[in-house]
């Protein structure tokens, strides 16, 4: 299990000073378009980065080797939770299951993610 706490203007300050740069090496291409979508999108870019940040800490206690941020991917169903998609070359993760909470204020974002054994 893994678990982060992001200051929501933190994210921010780092989406003023980079832009891009910081959200295209953090972020997948669908988790900016949706954030962006919103008329805050700070508070969802803070809570992705924290299931990033968590999802890193719960490999490290399941013996998972090492991933960037855009392997980790939240994915929001229409009507569904969160889940995680994780890249292909997280192969060893195959049977595993992955869950995933995020939470979020204007303040503050909190994620995290549980690697289990199986289904």
């Amino acid at each position: 299990m893994g678990i982060d706490l992001v200051e929501v203007a933190r994210i921010a300050r780092a989406v003023d000073r980079w832009g891009d740069r910081f959200l295209t090496r953090i972020y997948t291409p669908e988790e900016i378009s949706y954030c962006l979508k919103k008329s805050n999108p700070y508070p969802s870019l803070a809570a992705r980065f924290a299931a990033k940040e968590a999802f890193v800490k719960a490999l490290s206690g399941a013996g998972g080797g090492r991933v960037a941020f855009q392997d980790v991917e939240v994915v929001r169903g229409e009507t569904g939770p969160p889940s995680l998609r994780v890249a292909v070359r997280a192969g060893w993760l195959e049977g595993r299951s992955l869950s995933v909470s995020l939470t979020h204020t204007r303040e503050h974002a909190a994620a995290c993610v549980l690697i289990g054994d199986g289904e």
